[in-house]
């Protein structure tokens, strides 16, 4: 089992996230700092960071740009971030 933490993001006692979900400094930040619960809090905000900028994460500069808004939601260290336009959410209507 995971060793529990006192997660940075949300400031509770719950097991840490245990694996390190990128092979960089902030992968290995993630697994000791972060819980499980915010990691999939991460990962549900991600998909929708991806979809709504269009991403190409094989781009470095998407790449980047993800990893400052990793920074700021799991650790609220961040110079900008994404904003999503939520106003318009399940009434656009696709045409096919």
């Amino acid at each position: 089992m995971a060793e529990t933490i006192k997660c940075r993001h949300c400031g509770e006692k719950r097991p840490a996230l245990g694996f390190a979900p990128f092979p960089n400094e902030l992968g290995q930040r993630i697994a000791t700092e972060i819980c499980q619960p915010c990691w999939s809090g991460w990962l549900q905000k991600q998909t929708q960071i991806i979809n709504h900028y269009g991403l190409d994460l094989t781009n470095p500069d998407a790449q980047n740009f993800l990893f400052d808004n990793i920074k700021g939601f799991l650790f609220g260290e961040v110079q900008q971030s994404a904003e999503i336009d939520t106003s318009k959410e399940g009434t656009v209507k696709w045409q096919g």
